[in-house]
C-alpha cells in the first residue's frame, strides 16, 4: 500500500472559470481546479506501482499516461483545491488495494427449500389456471 501524499508534489494544478451558478463570481474568478498526475515520469511509484494504476485507471487516464481530475463545485478555489487532492487520495488508496478473493459457498438448506416452496406454490396457481375438461 502506498501513501498517496507521498506523490502531491509530483501533482499539477491548473484553474479555469467555472461554469454553472454564482453569477458576478463565476465570470470573474478562476474558481476550477484541474490536477494532472503524469504516472509514467513519476520518480516517486515504482514500474509494477506504475503499470498497477495504469491498468486499474485505463478509463480515466490520457493517451499519454496522464490522470486528470478535476473540481468545480464550491466556490472558492481553495476548497475545490482540498476536495480535488482527497478524492485523488481516495482514487490511489482505492487502485492499490487488494481485493479478497470470493470464497465459494454452497447454498444453505434453508434457501433450497424456500425455492422448492416457491416452486410448488407457482405450479399450484398455474395448474389452477387449466380448464378442465369433464366428460
Amino acid at each position: 500500500m502506498i501513501n498517496p501524499e507521498i506523490l502531491h508534489n509530483e501533482l499539477v494544478f491548473q484553474t479555469a472559470r467555472s461554469g454553472g451558478k454564482g453569477g458576478q463570481n463565476v465570470n470573474k474568478v478562476e474558481t476550477k481546479v484541474e490536477l494532472r498526475f503524469d504516472i509514467k515520469n513519476s520518480q516517486q511509484l515504482t514500474d509494477e506501482q506504475k503499470q498497477t494504476l495504469i491498468d486499474k485507471l485505463a478509463n480515466k487516464l490520457t493517451n499519454d499516461q496522464i490522470l486528470v481530475m478535476y473540481h468545480q463545485t464550491e466556490r472558492s478555489q481553495l476548497a475545490n483545491k482540498e476536495k480535488i487532492i482527497t478524492k485523488f487520495n481516495d482514487l490511489i488508496k482505492k487502485a492499490f488495494t487488494v481485493q479478497k478473493n470470493r470464497r465459494a459457498t454452497r447454498p444453505t438448506l434453508a434457501s433450497k427449500l424456500d425455492r422448492l416452496q416457491t416452486k410448488q406454490r407457482n405450479s399450484n396457481i398455474k395448474s389452477l389456471r387449466k380448464k378442465t375438461f369433464e366428460d
